[in-house]
């Protein structure tokens, strides 16, 4: 599902990522595939020098393509911040939820990460509808008032969501729980339920910026 940056997958990523359902949410908004190159290599570089401030991913879906990815940055006193993108392609099929679980896993018990923050744009409806999807997440405009008011010097742009890792893992634990329980058909309709969804909805391949 997740693998560390590779630069053969950077043509594939580059095409996806310029689809202007995606582009416009994306955090290094990159003009030319040979400048997506380049900042590739920069992230590689920088995870494998400065360790710890840097923890980037490429997200592969069950064929071992690449869709998207998702890193954590700015990593300062075991707290980063959360940015993913998917291709337009794999929207609405779930990837999005996946990657973040199986990221926050490898943060929580790798890296000793212990609160991640999300950006979130204001008018970004289909990320508002994927935060919704995760249980653990938390809003945090309130929650962090200052780290709320850096992120939004010039105007409110951003809203900011936390995910911390006892949450986390309290979340992780109950789902287990519940699959053993009720089998996990029925674990999935109830948190569905409680984020307002129907039932036919699936998690939305979403993109944070």
């Amino acid at each position: 599902m997740l693998k560390k940056l590779d630069l053969h997958e950077c043509h594939t990523l580059y095409d996806l990522m310029v689809d202007p359902a995606v582009f416009p949410y994306v955090r290094h908004k990159c003009q030319s595939y040979e400048e997506y190159l380049f900042v590739t290599k920069q992230l590689i570089t920088l995870e494998l020098e400065l360790q710890n401030t840097l923890i980037a991913r490429t997200i592969m879906n069950e064929l071992g393509h690449p869709i998207g990815t998702i890193q954590l940055y700015d990593i300062t006193n075991r707290t980063g911040f959360l940015a993913t993108w998917i291709g337009a392609p794999y929207f609405g099929q779930g990837y999005n939820g996946r990657a973040k679980e199986t990221f926050f896993t490898e943060l929580f018990l790798e890296h000793q990460i212990e609160t991640v923050y999300l950006k979130v744009r204001k008018q970004n409806i289909r990320s508002m509808k994927a935060v919704a999807k995760l249980p653990y997440v938390q809003l945090a405009n309130e929650l962090k008032p200052e780290l709320y008011e850096s992120i939004n010097q010039a105007q409110e742009v951003y809203d900011l969501y936390q995910v911390v890792r006892a949450s986390f893992w309290e979340s992780r634990s109950r789902a287990i729980q519940c699959g053993v329980i009720r089998g996990w058909s029925d674990c999935r309709l109830q948190r569905q339920n409680a984020a307002g969804e129907e039932h036919s909805t699936l998690s939305t391949g979403v993109l944070f910026a």
